[in-house]
């Protein structure tokens, strides 16, 4: 399987997500299967069945962060000498031409990615538009909204 990069604020969210669910949640989702038992048959026991779909959900979702730890490539921003150029991981404050909205963004991995958060993915319509263009460039990026003009009015490295 190929790396995915990430963020090193990214790979800690996810880290403390697992941490979370293996120690926290599952431990709850046990209780809950056992109060649940104690009720009686099991085939009609709304409250099992619940428990154990929630089991099953909470240990998928604990396999999917592992593997994405297991698969990330940590790129650390601040040891990264870009010179004003959007890469991976920079923050990124853009100028919308239609309506001089100004916005904020960060070029993250897959498993970090936000939109509403300005956590864009670097291989979304977003993220590729803006990876290797210069502080003060303009840019035009065809999303699923339509066409979008914007100006990098900065570009950080934090």
């Amino acid at each position: 399987m190929e790396k995915e990069p990430i963020t090193v604020q990214g790979l800690e969210k996810i880290k403390t997500e697992l941490d979370k669910r293996k120690h926290t949640i599952r431990a709850k989702i046990v209780a809950a299967i056992s109060e649940a038992r104690s009720h009686g048959d099991l085939k009609e026991n709304a409250e099992y069945h619940a428990a154990k779909e929630e089991q099953g959900l909470n240990e998928r979702r604990i396999k999917e962060l592992e593997t994405s730890i297991a698969m990330a490539e940590v790129v650390d921003i601040t040891k990264i000498k870009a010179e004003g150029k959007v890469i991976f991981a920079s923050t990124i404050i853009v100028k919308e031409l239609e309506n001089d909205k100004m916005n904020t963004y960060k070029i993250v991995g897959r498993d970090e990615a936000d939109a509403k958060d300005g956590l864009i993915y670097y291989k979304s319509p977003l993220g590729r538009g803006f990876i290797g263009k210069q502080k003060e460039d303009f840019v035009t990026i065809e999303t699923p909204s339509g066409e979008k003009n914007f100006e990098i009015v900065d570009v950080k490295y934090i």
